[in-house]
């Protein structure tokens, strides 16, 4: 049985393969479909477009397809950006635009608390899509630091440590994050059953 990760973000893979328990199941991404197009992230919700894109994807190959949404909720901002954190400043925006803006934002702001959030969906190939989500609460800190992760890592300091997620090494920050809690979570809610498929 073929599991399909609906994504083209790298670095989003490689943290979803290293974490995720896949029962001996044969997973693909994206990449693997350089045909299908990109799915347009245009919910209002996390929960919307992780839907979205399991749903789309799985419809589009004909396998089991498993899909993520993650933001950034900052509490002096509203809950900025997150639906919008991957273009907060801008469509063609880069991970540097974005940490510059998020911190001309916080300027002057004395909370600077925040959470990551991620949501995954799991869709079957009918469309048929069930989710889990996973949160890691911290601060924003001041200035970038460390050179590891991606996104807006160098700024998120999470409760109970000193450093930033871009100071973790990989396997650290994948025993704690947002990302790793769902996944976990997913897995205590999935993988019984894709293994019954697999071996079906």
């Amino acid at each position: 049985m073929k599991l399909i990760i609906a994504t083209r973000n790298a670095h989003k893979l490689q943290e979803i393969e290293f974490i995720f328990d896949f029962q001996n199941l044969e997973v693909l991404s994206a990449f693997d479909f350089p045909d299908i197009p990109d799915v347009v992230e245009d919910g209002e919700t996390l929960e919307a477009n992780a839907e979205k894109k399991a749903v789309e994807v799985a419809r589009a190959t004909g396998f089991w397809s498993l899909a993520d949404d993650s933001g950034l909720e900052v509490d002096a901002l509203g809950g900025a950006p997150g639906v919008y954190s991957a273009r907060y400043a801008g469509p063609q925006c880069s991970y540097a635009d974005n940490n510059e803006k998020l911190l001309r934002e916080l300027a002057g702001k004395k909370d600077r608390t925040a959470r990551f959030r991620t949501v995954i969906a799991l869709s079957d190939p009918d469309g048929t899509v069930q989710t889990v989500d996973g949160a890691c609460a911290g601060i924003i800190c001041e200035t970038l630091r460390g050179s590891n992760g991606f996104g807006y890592d160098p700024l998120f300091v999470p409760d109970g440590y000193s450093k930033t997620f871009a100071e973790f090494d990989s396997e650290e920050k994948n025993r704690i994050s947002h990302r790793a809690r769902a996944l976990k979570k997913a897995c205590a809610a999935w993988s019984e059953m894709l293994s019954k498929l697999n071996a079906g």
